[in-house]
């Protein structure tokens, strides 16, 4: 552990993203009341929607991590607040094409973990600008990775349910499958090792059992795999991990 500065925290099993459904159901309730759209306006506003998930998977880091701290950051900080925490909020990381601001990071000697979430909530939306997030996926991977090429970048894509008509869903769902799943360095920069679409009742606030399919790696319930799988590969044994 020469160099390293701070107490050495122990990886602990990745748990699962826990996505609370009676949250997820107030976001659905006024995802209706509002015409089938969440405004910009709070309360439960598009941005505190993203903020829901950002929160979940900052909180599994955090426990992957040796139950570490979360802490908010903005877009000035080049450098986590503390040695060794998780960073929620605008985490900055100037990359190999454009300064970007990831939502969820973890960089104790630079950018290791890096997270954003994308929300489509109004069908106009999806329509309109899937392809355009799935433009914005593969930069934010590429500007990261081209520059960090052992950052491990994770995705997840949340949009209601009837919002996603067959025909886009179909193409949506194996595009980020192509895209997802990277485990070597060398692997074209603008893939990502872990990516979850997450498709969701606003009625009752479930997350979909069939969309995606079991056998698909997007499942919410693989994220926290994949990113264990290859965080090991890169870094177990490592500072600051006993």
């Amino acid at each position: 552990m020469a160099g390293w500065v701070g107490p050495v925290a122990k990886l602990e099993t990745m748990p699962l993203i826990r996505i609370d459904a009676t949250d997820l159901r107030a976001f659905g309730s006024t995802w209706q009341s509002n015409g089938e759209s969440l405004s910009r306006k709070p309360p439960n506003s598009s941005s505190q929607f993203a903020m829901f998930f950002d929160r979940a998977v900052a909180t599994a880091l955090a426990k992957f991590l040796g139950r570490i701290p979360i802490n908010e950051v903005g877009w000035r900080t080049l450098l986590p607040p503390t040695t060794d925490c998780v960073e929620v909020g605008q985490v900055r990381i100037v990359g190999g094409v454009r300064p970007q601001a990831f939502d969820v990071g973890y960089r104790p000697d630079g950018p290791r973990l890096l997270f954003d979430s994308k929300t489509l909530n109004d069908l106009k939306s999806v329509r309109k600008n899937w392809q355009n997030m799935i433009n914005d996926l593969a930069t934010e991977a590429t500007t990261a990775h081209s520059r960090f090429p052992f950052a491990i970048v994770g995705f997840l894509i949340a949009i209601p349910e009837p919002c996603i008509p067959e025909r886009q869903y179909a193409p949506l769902k194996e595009t980020l499958e192509r895209m997802a799943g990277r485990t070597g360095t060398e692997e074209q920069p603008h893939l990502a090792e872990a990516i979850s679409l997450v498709i969701w009742d606003p009625a009752t606030g479930q997350i979909s059992s069939t969309m995606p399919p079991e056998d698909s790696p997007l499942r919410l319930q693989k994220f926290g795999e994949a990113v264990e799988q290859v965080y090991l590969a890169r870094y177990k044994g490592l500072p600051p991990h006993d």
